[in-house]
């Protein structure tokens, strides 16, 4: 039975992100493409269990075009374009390297849970922003709290839709 209602809830909150997000996946496609048209590449900064977008970016199936992964070595170029995926806008890293990438004019995307408002030093700073919208658990647990917060699975449906627009760009040009 939970199994029914978490396939339920997963659902709802796919689609939200699929009506409510397609202008800012539209732009973050737009913006990663950029890099693929020039001599860029497609930085991706996952952090914590975001990892997962890196390597599906990387290693998946239909890797995509150009990316590689940031590590603390990487020195992003003018012509980089670069994807900084978390899960929640105050992880400290993400900040560090915004604020860096700002400095130096290297566009950049971000992916987080937290809405684009006032207080989100991230979304800011991005060139584009896309929220999952994740506040709490989509299930209630046994002790009233809630559980089951699917962060990276909603990212990866986010990269697969961002990825989608991009060949969908790049084909117009090839």
């Amino acid at each position: 039975m939970k199994v029914k209602i978490l396939t339920t809830q997963v659902r709802g909150l796919l689609e939200r992100i699929a009506s409510g997000q397609e202008e800012a996946i539209e732009e973050t496609a737009r913006l990663l493409a950029q890099a693929l048209v020039g001599e860029g590449r497609i930085v991706i900064a996952g952090f914590g269990e975001m990892e997962a977008i890196t390597l599906t970016a990387l290693h998946g199936s239909e890797p995509l075009r150009q990316a590689i992964r940031y590590t603390e070595d990487t020195v992003p170029t003018a012509a980089d374009r670069v994807w900084l995926i978390v899960r929640k806008a105050d992880e400290p890293k993400a900040n560090q390297l915004a604020t860096q990438l700002a400095e130096q004019f290297i566009p950049f995307a971000v992916l987080a849970a937290d809405p684009d408002d006032e207080s989100n030093t991230l979304a800011k700073l991005a060139s584009t922003y896309i929220s999952t919208g994740i506040k709490k658990g989509l299930l209630p647990g046994p002790d009233g709290e809630r559980i089951v917060q699917p962060h990276a699975l909603t990212a990866l449906f986010i990269y697969e839709a961002v990825k989608l627009s991009i060949d969908e760009m790049l084909e117009d040009i090839d």
